[in-house]
């Protein structure tokens, strides 16, 4: 630029393509100064006037107030501390509307009502302390007292959801489903008496595998060969469970503890407990996670059937 050219209002706005209007305005609240007048009078302005008005139609178009704005062309503010701001406010913005829009899909694929998407809407948007103490409730209502066990404070942790701040639609419907379920007083009780009871299983030893993860080991080759729970051929694989939870709990292999251990199989096996587990999956980012309802399911049936007398 020709550090001595002066150019009219209109000459300026043609250059700088913005409006005389414009231009106006901002001279008159003192962010770009004139130079000088014109014999007439008119306003007349420099070379710093065009590139005045560049920089504050850039940090305009940016999203910046016209008091930041100011402060920058004056100096009282750096670029770069503003720059560093405004890009973190436009972060969270960004954040905002990636989870209107993942809100809004999961509302169209689900086909949700009107309530269900207020519901949605409000738990996703929920801050990340508030989401964890959600779930923190829930958590202390089926660990409480327990945590103090390594397994048990592990185990919480890893039943803990980590929403992440641009959630895809899917993630969004399964922490909205979580954060219903969690709240299902039965569904509640039924995890707390299932930690209960796996903590009466320890019998005051060190860590031991819970008869959830034996009967999976046990029964699974037995499935996947394809044995019926009622044979002959299940019979070492119920001894091998049965003795295992005899020994976890101390007590000898009779009638009452199959009974109890039936009853521990079938608290295991809820179907919430299994889409808890596929939901926190989804969530958090993880594989999903293997079913155990078919080798819980046949162990069940294996139990019963010797119960009865039926093998």
């Amino acid at each position: 630029m020709d550090g001595g050219t002066r150019y009219s209002i209109g000459q300026l706005a043609r250059r700088t393509g913005l409006t005389v209007k414009t231009i106006r305005f901002y001279s008159d609240r003192g962010i770009v100064v004139p130079a000088g007048r014109s014999p007439a009078g008119y306003r007349l302005y420099d070379a710093d006037a065009v590139a005045r008005l560049e920089l504050v139609r850039t940090l305009r178009e940016l999203g910046l107030d016209l008091a930041t704005v100011r402060k920058v062309v004056e100096r009282e503010l750096s670029l770069a501390e503003v720059a560093a701001a405004h890009a973190e406010a436009l972060a969270v913005q960004i954040r905002t509307l990636r989870l209107r829009r993942a809100v809004l899909t999961a509302v169209a694929e689900r086909g949700a009502s009107t309530e269900e998407m207020a519901l949605m809407h409000t738990l996703a948007r929920l801050s990340e302390d508030e989401r964890r103490s959600l779930i923190g409730e829930f958590l202390d209502a089926v660990f409480g007292g327990l945590a103090g066990n390594p397994e048990f404070a592990a185990a919480r942790r890893s039943m803990t959801p980590e929403l992440p701040e641009s959630p895809e639609a899917e993630q969004v419907r399964a922490w909205v489903e979580l954060a219903e379920l969690s709240r299902d007083a039965e569904f509640r009780a039924g995890m707390r008496r299932v930690a209960e009871e796996q903590a009466a299983e320890r019998n005051g030893g060190g860590p031991r595998k819970d008869i959830a993860a034996v009967v999976r080991e046990r029964v699974g080759p037995a499935l996947a060969a394809g044995v019926e729970p009622d044979s002959r051929q299940a019979e070492p694989v119920v001894a091998g469970f049965v003795g295992h939870y005899a020994r976890l709990t101390g007590e000898p292999d009779d009638a009452a503890l199959r009974r109890r251990l039936l009853a521990r199989l079938e608290s295991v096996d809820d179907p919430r407990r299994e889409r808890y587990v596929r939901l926190l999956a989804r969530v958090n980012g993880w594989p999903a996670p293997e079913s155990l309802a078919p080798v819980l399911g046949w162990a069940g049936a294996a139990l019963r059937a010797r119960m009865s007398g039926a093998a």
